[in-house]
C-alpha cells in the first residue's frame, strides 16, 4: 500500500549505537519486527496527543493517550493516560479545542517522567495514529528539547490509509471531474465502518478511536498476510 523510505529495523539497530540518553537507548533496544511479518502478528499501540497548538516546535504536548492492540483484540487494560506539565500558562482559546482545564493540569506531572514512562509503553510495538504528522513531529520535538535527541519510529497512519482506499473507490467519471474525497477526519472516517460516535479532543478516547478504526480498515480492505512494511511510514 505504501513504501517507505526507511527499512525500520536496520534503522533501529543504527540508532540503539548512536543514542546517548537512556530511555532512547532502552527503546531502540527493543527492535521492531521484521518488515516481512503479517500484520497480523504484529504488536501495535495506538497513540493520540492533545496539545497547546498545532507547531510542535513552539506548542506543548498536553495530554497522551495509548493502547496497545492487534488486529484482533484492544487491550482496554493496557491503556494509559498522561497529563504533562506546559512550558507557560494556556492560552483561553487553546482550552475551549482541547478541553483541558487550568485545573486538571494542577495533577499533570513533569515532561521528563511523562515520556520516560510513555516510551517504556511503545518499546517493541509499532506505533498507529490518525494524521502521523502531530504525533511524530511532537515527539521528535520534545525528546530534542528533553534530551537533545530526536527521536524515530515507523508509524501507520490511519488518515493515509482511508485517503489510499476513499481514491481507489472512486470512479472515472469522479476522476475526471476531480470531485473532491469524503473528509478523512477520524469520526468521518469511522462513520463509513459503522463505528460509534466519539466526543473529539480526549487522549485515550482518540486513542481508543484509532485502534477501532485501523481494526475497521484491516477487516475491510487488507489481508492477514499483509506485511508490516507495506503499512508503516
Amino acid at each position: 500500500m505504501f513504501q517507505s523510505a526507511i527499512y525500520w529495523p536496520s534503522r533501529f539497530a543504527h540508532l540503539a549505537q548512536q543514542a546517548q540518553q537512556t530511555v532512547l537507548q532502552n527503546y531502540y533496544a527493543h527492535p521492531v519486527v521484521d518488515g516481512s511479518v503479517p500484520i497480523c502478528e504484529c504488536p501495535l499501540v495506538a497513540l493520540d496527543f492533545e496539545t497547546t497548538g498545532l507547531n510542535a516546535q513552539q506548542d506543548d504536548i498536553l495530554s497522551i493517550g495509548l493502547v496497545p492492540f492487534n488486529t484482533q483484540r484492544i487491550a482496554l487494560k493496557q491503556a494509559r493516560y498522561w497529563l504533562v506539565k506546559p512550558s507557560r500558562p494556556l492560552e483561553e482559546d487553546s482550552v475551549v479545542i482541547h478541553g483541558i482545564t487550568h485545573t486538571e493540569l494542577k495533577h499533570a506531572q513533569e515532561p521528563e517522567v511523562v515520556f520516560s514512562e510513555l516510551f517504556d509503553a511503545l518499546r517493541g510495538k509499532i506505533v498507529v495514529a490518525h494524521f502521523r504528522h502531530i504525533e511524530r513531529e511532537f515527539l521528535r520535538q520534545t525528546t530534542l528539547k528533553l534530551w537533545e535527541e530526536a527521536v524515530e519510529f515507523p508509524i501507520i497512519d490511519t488518515l493515509e490509509i482511508e485517503l489510499s482506499v476513499q481514491n481507489t473507490q472512486r470512479s472515472l467519471w469522479q476522476r475526471l471531474l476531480r470531485s473532491p474525497i469524503p473528509s478523512v477526519r477520524l469520526g468521518q472516517s469511522r462513520l463509513r465502518y459503522g463505528l460509534p460516535a466519539y466526543s473529539p479532543h480526549q487522549a485515550l478516547t482518540d486513542a481508543i478511536a484509532t485502534a477501532e478504526l485501523f481494526q475497521a480498515q484491516y477487516a475491510h480492505h487488507l489481508r492477514p498476510e499483509t506485511p508490516i512494511q507495506s503499512l508503516w511510514l
